[in-house]
């Protein structure tokens, strides 16, 4: 099955439709205000109306509330939420009785992965980003992927990010064979405006192989 990409920190229609254009199976919206590509619900709604069906809509947050979320999942029309905080098990669970749940991790180093196993009941799929003291994600860093092998052998879908761009993420795919890739800064003009050529040759290397190297 090909590998599925996710292009997160949309922040216009116009990007939005072009990547959606160029194949990508998800949009990410972020609900994390004071970040560089902060949405509020509203105009998340106008662009999510105009999608065509199928493709994934997913909302990043950050320690959020439950009823928050909930309340944004109803009205910016989501389909999936990606947790990026400290958020535990107990609330992706309670979440995944309406939506489908991602978790993400900032990893660290190795010790990073040893908590993730933890939430692979209650979640549909776990994110694996770079960790930074500065930000939560959209930073442009990469983990160590030597870590790769342990982490295929995880029964949990797993998406890689974390400075993916067109000339690497053929590799991420290679080496983990992972569920999908979720890019934001590494095909980007400026932080939250899409560049055309990045986002479609970001797609085409992610899909042109997805046999994991032997």
């Amino acid at each position: 099955m090909p590998v599925r990409v996710k292009i997160c920190g949309i922040t216009h229609l116009a990007d939005a439709t072009m990547a959606v254009a160029a194949g990508a199976d998800a949009l990410g919206f972020v609900f994390v205000p004071g970040t560089p590509r902060a949405m509020t619900v509203g105009r998340v709604a106008e662009i999510t109306a105009q999608l065509p069906p199928f493709v994934t809509r997913v909302g990043l947050f950050v320690n959020s509330f439950a009823a928050e979320i909930r309340a944004t999942i109803r009205e910016a029309q989501l389909d999936t939420v990606q947790l990026h905080g400290d958020e535990p098990p107990e609330l992706a669970a309670e979440l995944r009785a309406e939506v489908r749940v991602l978790k993400a991790f900032r990893i660290r180093d190795a010790a990073s992965l040893d908590r993730v196993p933890a939430y692979f009941s209650a979640v549909d799929a776990v994110l694996l980003d770079a960790y930074s003291p500065d930000a939560h994600g959209g930073t442009g860093s990469r983990f160590d992927w030597t870590l790769a092998e342990r982490i295929r052998s995880w029964t949990c879908p797993v998406i890689v990010a974390g400075g993916l761009q067109p000339e690497n993420v053929a590799d991420a795919v290679q080496r983990f064979a992972p569920y999908a890739v979720d890019v934001s800064s590494g095909v980007e003009a400026a932080p939250g405006r899409k560049d055309p050529a990045k986002v479609r040759e970001f797609i085409r290397q992610a899909k042109r192989s997805d046999s994991p190297l032997q």
